[in-house]
C-alpha cells in the first residue's frame, strides 16, 4: 500500500528528528545551523523540553515512512510548565549549557540565558490563554494543509481537556508565519514593550474533532486514491 503523510502523536523514536526540524527552522524559519556553535542550543529551548514534560500534547507530521518533518507541541498550562521547566528541565541541560555570567556577550550567550529565565513566559496579558505552543514543518511540506492539520491536532487535545485558549509568540519579522497565523483564527493580544515578538491568541474551540486520527483517516484516503491511479 503507498505510504502518505499523516499527523500521529509523538514518539520517543522521534527526539532526534524533532530536534533537527527545530534547527532548520529556528532562524526565522529558515535553518539556524550557521547562528549557533551547538545546534542543541534551539532544541533545548523550543522543543524538548515540551516533549520530555508534556509529550500527550506533541504530535508529529509523519512523511509516510515513520520520519518526522514537522510537528506541534506545547503546554496545556504555562505557569505549571514554567515551575517544571525550572525544576526539571534546567537541571538537565545545565551541563551542557551553563549560565552565562554577566551581560550576554554574543547570540548564543543571548539564548542560552532564556533557558535560565522560563518565567519570562508568564504575561499578566497571557493569563486568559493559559496554553501556548510551537509549531514548525520542514520547509518541503510547508504550504501544503499539514499546519493546519497539525494545529487541528493540537487545538482539539487542549480543548478536550477543557483549556479554553491558547497563544503563542512570534519573530514579528517572520511575516509568512503570521500569515498562516491569521488565517486560522489567531488575533494579537496587546503585551506592553514586547521587542521583536508578536503575541498572539484564540479559543481550542472550533477545530476538528476528529483531531490526529482525522488525519491518519485522510491519510488512508490518499493513499487509496494514489493505488487506484497507479
Amino acid at each position: 500500500m503507498t505510504q502518505t503523510a499523516h499527523v500521529r502523536p509523538y514518539r520517543p523514536g522521534d527526539q532526534e528528528a524533532l530536534a533537527d526540524i527545530c534547527v532548520r527552522t529556528a532562524d526565522n524559519g529558515g535553518d539556524s545551523r550557521h547562528l549557533y556553535p551547538d545546534p542543541g542550543l534551539m532544541p533545548a529551548l523550543f522543543a524538548e523540553p515540551y516533549a520530555h514534560l508534556e509529550p500527550e500534547l506533541a504530535f508529529v507530521l509523519d512523511d509516510g515512512s515513520g520520519r518526522a518533518v514537522g510537528y506541534i507541541l506545547g503546554t496545556a498550562d504555562t505557569p505549571r510548565f514554567v515551575d517544571a521547566f525550572r525544576e526539571t528541565w534546567v537541571p538537565r541541560v545545565a551541563g551542557r549549557f551553563p549560565e552565562p555570567e554577566g551581560e550576554p556577550r554574543n547570540l548564543t550567550e543571548a539564548m542560552t540565558a532564556l533557558l535560565y529565565r522560563p518565567e519570562r513566559m508568564i504575561l499578566p496579558e497571557l493569563r486568559e490563554y493559559p496554553a501556548h505552543l510551537h509549531i514548525d514543518l520542514l520547509p518541503p511540506w510547508q504550504r501544503k494543509g499539514y499546519g493546519r492539520e497539525l494545529m487541528g491536532a493540537f487545538l482539539g487535545a487542549l480543548h478536550g481537556r477543557g483549556v479554553p485558549a491558547v497563544h503563542l509568540s512570534m519573530v514579528t519579522a517572520n511575516t509568512p508565519a503570521r500569515a498562516f497565523y491569521d488565517r486560522l483564527g489567531f488575533e494579537v493580544i496587546d503585551v506592553p514593550d514586547p521587542g521583536p515578538l508578536t503575541h498572539l491568541g484564540r479559543s481550542t474551540g472550533g477545530v476538528e474533532s476528529a483531531g490526529w486520527a482525522g488525519s491518519e483517516g485522510r491519510a488512508r484516503a490518499r493513499a487509496a486514491a494514489a493505488g487506484s491511479e497507479g
